[in-house]
């Protein structure tokens, strides 16, 4: 995360830079997943893909036409960065889906609370949505006010005509 941060920084080519910083959201992601968050490794997966290509959008939309050389430059650095960060992202996902337990059986304590004592807490009948409305309300409003603020940046940088006067 730390390279691709610096890399945004340093790096002349602004399509460059920003395909490094998606570098380090997609990082961020498989931190969540070695922290046992999968669900805010999800939604920084959506929030970063759409502010890639938001930002990728935006940049093919505002600058000008490189030379013949910058662009043959900046396409090696490309292919190169994005076949290194593929590699690397596969094997730590691989490394990822090795530690998490088999199919159907519960990741973490609190899973096996909520099936036992779901129902009796909540009165709800059907357990997700007492776990996702009830007994993990903040996690579900964080998770909802991050997307809301994903759209409202594409609305933003995407609405074809600024304020009128």
């Amino acid at each position: 995360m730390i390279l691709g941060a610096i890399l945004a920084i340093w790096l002349p080519n602004l399509m460059a830079a920003i395909i490094s910083m998606g570098i380090v959201g997609y990082s961020l992601a498989l931190s969540f997943m070695f922290l046992g968050a999968p669900d805010l490794a999800i939604v920084q997966i959506i929030v970063e893909t759409m502010s890639l290509i938001i930002l990728i959008a935006a940049i093919i939309k505002t600058t000008e036409k490189d030379t013949p050389d910058e662009k043959k430059l900046s396409r090696a650095v490309l292919y190169i960065g994005s076949t290194a960060f593929f590699v690397v992202f596969l094997l730590m996902s691989i490394k990822v889906f090795y530690q998490l337990p088999p199919f159907g059986n519960p990741a973490l304590r609190m899973a096996s609370d909520y099936i036992a004592s779901g129902f009796e807490k909540t009165g709800a009948p059907n357990l997700v949505a007492a776990v996702i409305l009830n007994l993990r309300g903040y996690d579900t409003l964080g998770e909802v006010t991050v997307l809301f603020a994903a759209v409202v940046g594409l609305v933003v940088v995407l609405r074809k005509t600024g304020r009128k006067r």
